[in-house]
C-alpha cells in the first residue's frame, strides 16, 4: 500500500542585488528548498505574482526599490500578501529591524548569520 501523501519541496525566492549572495544561499538551502532568484524588488514582485513561492528571503539594501518598499508592496498585493517574508540585512540597529517589521516582514535576520540560524527563522514562519 503506497501513501498518497506527497512531501512537496517548499519554494523559496531569494531577492538580492548581489548574485554571489544568492549563490551562497542556494548552496546552503537547495537540499531543503526549491530555490529561485530575483535581483531586484521589481523582479521579486513580478516573480511572486506569476509563480508564488512559499517564502521570500528579501535583502534590505538594494538599488531602486529597497527591501522595505518591496515588502510593503508584497503585503498590499492580493496575490502575495500571505507569503511569509524573511528580511536579510547587514543593518542591525533596533530601528532598522523595526522598520522591517513595520513594512510587514515576518522575521529579520542580520548578516552575517549561520545557516542554522537562518533555517530556524524560516521554519518559524513557514
Amino acid at each position: 500500500m503506497s501513501s498518497s501523501i506527497e512531501h512537496k519541496t517548499k519554494r523559496l525566492l531569494v531577492v538580492d542585488d548581489e548574485y554571489f549572495n544568492f549563490e551562497m544561499l542556494k548552496a546552503a538551502l537547495a537540499s531543503k528548498f526549491d530555490v529561485s532568484y530575483a535581483d531586484s524588488g521589481q523582479s521579486c514582485l513580478a516573480s511572486a505574482i506569476a509563480s508564488p513561492p512559499d517564502i521570500i528571503l528579501l535583502d534590505v539594501c538594494m538599488p531602486g526599490l529597497d527591501g522595505y518598499d518591496t515588502c510593503r508592496m508584497l503585503k498590499h498585493t492580493p496575490e502575495t500578501k500571505n507569503i511569509p517574508v524573511v528580511m536579510v540585512s547587514g543593518l542591525e540597529s533596533p530601528s532598522e529591524k523595526q522598520a522591517g517589521f513595520d513594512a510587514g516582514c515576518n522575521a529579520y535576520v542580520v548578516k552575517p548569520f549561520s545557516v542554522g540560524a537562518l533555517l530556524e527563522e524560516i521554519n518559524t514562519v513557514v
